[in-house]
């Protein structure tokens, strides 16, 4: 009872104005941040063209499913590169509130329930703020339409003039793009067809989970079975896996996440199929069929090759659509020319530690597919590789560029984007918050000298060299032990090196060392070093 009176009293002296209400840090010395989401990270909002009026259709709870498949639902236009909505009164837009940064923060702003699976920068965001950040001068967001090419040039124009405003919000500072996912093809697509103009606004740019090389087992499944962006219950509320099917299969973004199939894999993705086929004796009988990326294509333009939605009542043939591949593959070029600018520094954060699909198997040997129409029906199962859950580790980390560092964490495609141990290699490679000469950002601890003292003095013909040293580590690893860190005893260990003299019976020099390890709490250890040396003088 007492805190809420604390509380109504504070509201109250602010009214009026007896108190200043806390302002938030602000480190002006900062340089931007650009935040670029990937496949399915931007609100998108459909513009009626007759009456301009605006409703959000991705992300939405209500009414989710039929405002997806009347206002999202598309075609490709080979003319332009451009998929265009079935409807022919609706354009699709994003929002670009709060400097971009509203698209990208919280996907539905009003859902109650179930929040965090529509989340994306949002954890950032709030942990960017603390760090001094400020929306609209250090801090931007740059949304797209993520059904669209990466290469598409009104994409690429937007993200021009996007570059060009944040250089003069903040002052003339050069930018720090940090993209996610997708969004890293987007920035390379970019860098690569605009080179002069990222080279001018950019200083570094940060990848985190890109697919640069695709990522195999997602993409295969999707183009057979559909996708879901949503796990568990939400599922009834939000958009169906065929929904989201038919109009992703019209989307070259997706088509451009397709395995790259002149990539040296370590482990070729494939496409299985069980297939009953009869054999030479005219009997049936059940083959496991391996199809590598160039080649599985002709499965999947055979699989899709009736499949068709229904709009307004007009059934609409929506097959594998070739004209995306060739798109696709000039994209592919793009994206194998590009170079990092001199002057910008490139650096790549992926994921690891979680199964990622990467082959696909249908079928088995005791229920084989007849009819490859009929893949869709099937449930895909996974021969999985290290990664993210999505992206292969494999293919984030090959980006074909010149890198200042490449660093792997253990997290998941989208929840990395909330993990701390990647919020502090930002906060290190922005010099964001006071620097930390000590921070290792690869394997995530900060080593702290506290003491140092060494002395060497002679003594009857011999060099006796102490020497005492002491650090803190500090690392996320020990987080977990900190309810029983007082039950732990320190850790010792001990080592003695000699080196033999001009004779065998004689030794020239002696050292022995201790390591103590004294465990803390926070995630900390004492390490103390004490060791001498002994040598005979020459």
């Amino acid at each position: 009872m007492a805190m809420l009176l604390e509380d109504i009293l504070q509201s109250v002296e602010i009214w009026l104005k007896l108190i200043k209400k806390p302002q938030p840090y602000v480190d002006p010395n900062l340089d931007p941040v650009l935040l670029v989401p990937g496949i399915a990270g931007s609100i998108l909002t459909a513009v009626d063209d007759q009456n301009g009026k605006e409703e959000r259709v991705w992300v939405r709870i209500l009414g989710a499913n039929y405002k997806f498949r009347t206002k999202l639902w598309s075609r490709f236009d080979p003319s332009t590169g451009k998929t265009e909505s079935l409807d022919p009164n609706t354009t699709i837009k994003v929002p670009g509130g709060r400097y971009g940064l509203g698209a990208i923060d919280v996907l539905d702003p009003d859902m109650i329930v179930g929040r965090d699976c529509v989340c994306y920068f949002h954890d950032m965001i709030v942990e960017m703020l603390k760090w001094g950040f400020q929306e609209g001068k250090t801090l931007f967001g740059f949304g797209y339409d993520f059904r669209q090419s990466n290469r598409l040039q009104e994409t690429m124009d937007r993200l021009a003039e996007k570059l060009e405003l944040v250089y003069e919000a903040s002052g003339g500072k050069k930018i720090n793009v940090i993209s996610h996912s997708m969004g890293g093809l987007l920035v390379k697509c970019f860098m690569g067809l605009h080179s002069d103009i990222f080279q001018k606004y950019v200083k570094n740019w940060i990848a985190i989970a890109a697919p640069f090389r695709g990522a195999p087992g997602y993409i295969a499944s999707t183009f057979l079975n559909g996708m879901s962006f949503v796990d568990g219950w939400e599922q009834n509320f939000f958009i169906s896996k065929w929904s989201m099917h038919q109009l992703l299969i019209e989307c070259p973004s997706i088509y451009e996440l397709m395995a790259c199939p002149h990539f040296h894999w370590q482990h070729i993705p494939l496409l299985e199929i069980w297939r009953e086929k009869e054999g030479c004796d005219g009997y049936p009988r059940t083959i496991l069929e391996s199809y590598r990326p160039g080649n599985c294509i002709d499965i999947f333009k055979e699989a899709l090759s009736g499949n068709t939605v229904d709009y307004n009542g007009e059934m609409i043939p929506l097959p594998f659509n070739l004209e995306i591949l060739k798109w696709v593959k000039e994209t592919q070029k793009v994206l194998s020319h590009a170079k990092v600018p001199s002057g910008v520094k490139f650096y790549n954060i992926y994921g690891i530690n979680l199964e990622t699909p990467h082959s696909v198997c249908y079928g088995s040997e005791e229920t084989p597919v007849t009819n490859i129409q009929d893949l869709r029906f099937f449930q895909p199962k996974y021969i999985c590789v290290d990664g993210d859950g999505t992206v292969p580790a494999e293919s984030a980390k090959a980006d074909g560029l010149h890198a200042e560092a490449r660093v792997a964490v253990p997290g998941e495609h989208r929840g990395i984007l909330c993990e701390p141990h990647v919020f502090r290699i930002l906060k290190h490679w922005l010099r964001a918050g006071e620097p930390d000469p000590f921070y290792n950002p690869i394997n995530d601890y900060v080593i702290l000298p506290t003491a140092f003292e060494m002395e060497s003095h002679h003594e009857k013909g011999l060099q006796v060299t102490s020497l005492k040293e002491e650090w803190e580590i500090v690392t996320k690893d020990q987080d977990d032990l900190d309810d029983t860190v007082s039950n732990r005893k320190p850790l010792v260990s001990s080592i003695s090196v000699s080196q033999g003299g001009s004779n065998k019976h004689s030794l020239r020099s002696e050292a022995h060392a201790t390591v103590i390890v004294h465990p803390q709490n926070e995630g900390k250890q004492h390490v103390e070093l004490n060791a001498i040396s002994v040598s005979v003088d020459a």
